[in-house]
């Protein structure tokens, strides 16, 4: 059985503090006091600091952390890839649901803290306090100390980076000293160097100090803590150091599967390609500690969508959005903009037979030309004969890092051999040849057909906007996919009752 990492209910009595500033205390159920104290309760305290990185029903602790990175409503693949030119506006249940399809992120000036990422600056503020609490410790060994203070590190890293994509540098709190005090209360943001220093510095220590493989499964571990620390230096466009994390982690023995459509199937899920992923359980469902749920099917999949589970009493009668609807679509243009040989296309169902709410067949087609809104994103089948999937959420794998080789190595010295090279290793396992021509003729050519290639390989893993923004082709993707990208940045705007206390809008807004 695989092993799911669980949010204890200790872990989560800890974490819980006030609402105002950044501030840190942890009053609960618990005596600070007294607790943390054993060994024991420093395990646990550390495996708090995996609270954002589940897979529940939009879980926060008390209403100051916001929604997960991992979720469905404000995760991770909604807030990067529904607003891009991949993805098919939606406009059905209104809302976020319609704003972010549409790339309209003005709404969110208004945004109420609850469904706010700009609230794990408290999280921030809470592991700086675990990771002093670790180090002060006289009952925790040198040994875990280092590995509880790793995970930490990552975890701080990882929610400093994922802000950083979403709003710019934000305040802050890394210094010990300065929880409980008014330092709590200051909202202004930091320089982008100070900040960029500090997610660096924590996904180092992370990386230098984590096993290669983490002793529970769904653990951080050395390969994942290197995979963001090359995406901040992409972000960043440190090309140089981006090329020297992504050739140590060449050495570390991930390769590509074969077979790209297993990696998000449950019986292949752990493979030699997935670096870190979110372990889903089929008998969860995302409820409280019930374990992290994939409930994607049902926001992928139309009404009358027969699914793929063919068992008797077995199968999933489809989505929630509507008949030959699904809240997730890709666009028509971008199927159309896969060579048909393409495997990594087969993930995207452009056809089906409808069924009715019983399981059985009605007769009708959907496709296109009869008003198939766009085809069916299957990249994370329902594979399971339970109420929601257990395919784990892959979130770094090869695949990607070998692209972001690509453009590194490109944007220091060109198509070369080697960049090439990189790229030509994806598109041989999707069945294409080798780039070739006007692709490789020239930096910006190939950083354009690396664009496509990172679309192609990494749809709906919530990558899209990221790549975009970083390569200057937001506005421009969305506009040219019939959306209209309000205000056109890819950023998103700081709400107004953080205004109020003093920090900085997004810029454009």
């Amino acid at each position: 059985m695989k092993k799911i990492l669980l949010i204890t209910s200790l872990s989560l009595a800890i974490l819980s503090g006030c609402k105002d500033g950044l501030d840190a205390e942890l009053p609960g159920s618990l005596n600070p006091k007294t607790f943390p104290k054993t060994e024991a309760d420093f395990a646990a305290l550390t495996t708090g600091v995996y609270e954002l990185f589940t897979s529940k029903w939009s879980y926060n602790d008390g209403g100051i952390t916001g929604d997960l990175f991992f979720g469905v409503e404000f995760s991770n693949i909604f807030v990067n890839d529904y607003p891009s030119d991949q993805i098919a506006y939606f406009p059905e249940w209104g809302g976020f649901f319609d704003s972010f399809s549409k790339a309209d992120f003005n709404f969110m000036r208004t945004l109420a803290s609850r469904r706010n990422h700009l609230e794990k600056v408290r999280f921030i503020t809470k592991i700086t306090k675990i990771i002093e609490d670790i180090n002060a410790s006289s009952a925790v060994s040198a040994a875990n100390k280092v590995k509880y203070e790793a995970e930490a590190r990552s975890a701080r890293g990882i929610t400093m980076y994922y802000l950083l994509t979403m709003y710019g540098p934000v305040p802050y709190i890394d210094d010990p000293e300065k929880i409980g005090t008014a330092a709590e209360e200051n909202m202004k943001r930091p320089e982008r160097s100070t900040y960029v220093a500090r997610v660096e510095s924590d996904l180092r220590f992370a990386a230098d100090n984590l096993p290669l493989t983490a002793t529970d499964y769904g653990r951080f571990n050395k390969g994942a803590a290197l995979t963001f620390l090359m995406r901040l230096y992409l972000h960043e466009k440190e090309w140089a150091k981006a090329e020297q994390v992504g050739k140590e982690i060449t050495g570390l023995g991930y390769d590509l599967v074969d077979d790209y459509a297993s990696l998000f199937k449950v019986a292949t899920e752990k493979n030699k390609e997935t670096i870190w992923a979110i372990s889903c359980d089929p008998a969860a469902n995302g409820n409280n500690n019930l374990g992290n749920m994939n409930a994607w099917s049902f926001y992928t999949y139309p009404a009358d969508y027969p699914g793929n589970i063919s068992a008797p009493g077995a199968k999933r009668l489809g989505g929630w959005a509507g008949a030959g609807i699904g809240a997730f679509m890709a666009t028509w243009n971008f199927y159309d903009s896969f060579n048909p040989v393409d495997k990594r296309r087969d993930l995207l169902v452009p056809s089906y037979a409808a069924i009715n709410s019983s399981g059985n067949p009605t007769g009708v087609v959907r496709d296109r030309n009869s008003g198939l809104r766009g085809p069916i994103i299957n990249k994370y089948p329902d594979d399971d004969p339970t109420a929601f999937a257990g395919n784990d959420i892959p979130v770094c794998r090869y695949a990607d890092v070998l692209l972001m080789l690509a453009e590194a190595v490109n944007e220091l010295r060109g198509p070369t051999s080697e960049a090439q090279g990189f790229i030509n290793k994806v598109r041989k396992r999707a069945g294409l040849s080798d780039l070739s021509g006007a692709d490789i003729s020239s930096k910006e050519s190939f950083r354009t057909a690396l664009l496509r290639e990172r679309g192609w390989e990494l749809f709906f893993e919530g990558q899209r906007r990221v790549d975009l923004v970083r390569m200057g082709k937001f506005s421009e993707a969305l506009t040219a996919a019939g959306k209209a990208p309000q205000p056109g940045t890819g950023l998103f705007p700081v709400p107004q009752y953080m205004l109020d206390r003093g920090m900085e809008q997004t810029a454009g807004y």
